[in-house]
């Protein structure tokens, strides 16, 4: 007797599974909410923070990190892009009030994150040379 093969994922399927998975763990780093965070990671996962020169092993590690992060902080989403397995969210971290500018690059091995890069950037003033050429976002 044969065992049933198992079929390949649809990959629209696989993304849109993968974007709901994104959208709770960013609600709930903004409700600080530890324990739904990081259902998203590989046991194994990676976390680096190229600015600071760290990287974090396992996802134990990353929620004890997060966890012990002594600023109020909010998350708010820009936009996320992305498919397959690499999926990028733009987003303003913002700990005490002060804003962030901030890109995670999450890779995924499945249906979880197994390399997650973060970048970090403060606001700055628009240069007035650049006024004639530029349009204001609202921020």
């Amino acid at each position: 007797m044969n065992s049933p093969q198992k079929q390949p994922q649809d990959p629209a399927a696989r993304d849109q599974e993968i974007r709901a998975a994104l959208d709770q763990h960013w609600a709930a780093s903004d409700a600080n909410d530890f324990e739904t965070e990081h259902l998203i990671y590989h046991q194994d996962a990676v976390l680096e923070y190229p600015q600071s020169g760290e990287l974090t092993r396992g996802r134990s590690n990353i929620q004890g990190q997060r966890a012990s992060q002594p600023n109020k902080k909010r998350f708010s989403i820009r936009r996320i892009i992305g498919a397959g397995d690499l999926w990028v969210t733009e987003f303003i971290l913002t700990y005490d009030n002060k804003p962030s500018y901030t890109v995670s690059i999450m890779e995924f091995k499945g249906d979880k994150v197994a390399r997650e890069t973060q970048y970090f950037a403060d606001p700055f003033v628009a240069p007035a040379f650049r006024a004639k050429w530029v349009e204001r976002m609202d921020q």
